[in-house]
């Protein structure tokens, strides 16, 4: 099942898309809540609660996907975990390519340096190192902590498409990354969120890409993760419980613009695309802050 967050009368809303429509759950049912996180909250991480809204949904509740003003699928997620270096020849490609680590890299980013589909992502004023990274992103269903392999992904309820977008200047400037992955509006993440029922277990096996104007950018496969999705959920909840609505960054694949010869960097006026096979594509126009 896909779930899309959109713009409606009256603020926020979730869909279920069927086809090339949108069934408007808010307008089926005016006790479902408008975000994907209370919703998985609510339902201890299960969906289909809203598949039987949409099922039941009357005519007037359906709308064309088509013109649809997106939202994050996940309007206020508790955390956003990220995870760097996690595809072998992406480490090759950057600083770290004699230091192949043996744990997870882990990182966090805000709400505010996230966009949804169709939304520019800005490149700030200070610099132009504005750099693209298609990842997969999880999405958290219900709490759990002290995972372990058996049980791992019994916590996931989805996944959907994200771009890291990582100002790669201020990145450098320290060890610690997060000054430059949480400029104002450089990532993306959308375009919907798709149940884990829908896709491979720890979804794996799944070609993932970037495309900057149309050109091939990055292309690999999720299977070619360091650290898999049921180890990596194992990792990171000896320390972190994790909430409904929370979401994971999975970390990208090789191709970024700084590894380039010369470096490749988005700018005012470029079309970024992710696209990751069974999921989506989520697609986002660069546009440079504005002054003041």
């Amino acid at each position: 099942m896909k779930v899309v967050a959109f713009e409606g009368q009256g603020g926020a809303r979730l869909g279920v898309v069927e086809g090339d429509q949108v069934v408007d759950l808010q307008a089926a049912d005016g006790k479902v809540p408008a975000d994907l996180g209370e919703c998985l909250k609510s339902n201890n991480g299960d969906v289909k609660p809203l598949a039987h809204v949409a099922k039941r949904a009357p005519a007037s509740a359906r709308k064309p996907l088509a013109g649809l003003t997106y939202r994050l699928p996940v309007g206020r997620p508790g955390k956003i975990i990220c995870l760097g270096l996690n595809y072998l020849e992406h480490v090759k490609e950057g600083g770290q390519r004699d230091n192949v680590p043996k744990f997870p890299t882990i990182f966090m980013r805000g709400l505010t340096s996230l966009v949804p589909h169709g939304v520019p992502i800005i490149r700030p004023q200070v610099t132009e190192t504005l750099d693209y990274e298609a990842e997969m992103i999880l999405i958290v269903g219900k709490r759990a902590k002290h995972l372990t392999a058996a049980n791992a992904l019994s916590c996931v309820a989805g996944y959907s498409c994200g771009n890291e977008g990582s100002v790669r200047e201020f990145q450098r400037k320290t060890t610690q990354w997060d000054m430059g992955k949480n400029f104002d509006h450089t990532g993306g993440f959308g375009p919907w969120f798709v149940s884990a029922d829908e896709l491979p277990p720890g979804g794996k096996g799944l070609k993932i890409e970037t495309r900057l104007n149309g050109k091939l950018m990055q292309a690999d496969n999720t299977d070619n993760m360091m650290f898999p999705v049921v180890e990596m959920l194992v990792y990171v909840t000896q320390g972190m419980t994790l909430e409904p609505g929370d979401i994971i960054f999975t970390g990208t694949p090789s191709g970024v613009g700084f590894a380039r010869n010369p470096p490749v960097w988005m700018k005012n006026g470029d079309v970024c695309e992710v696209e990751i096979q069974g999921i989506g594509t989520l697609r986002n126009p660069i546009a440079d802050e504005k002054a003041g």
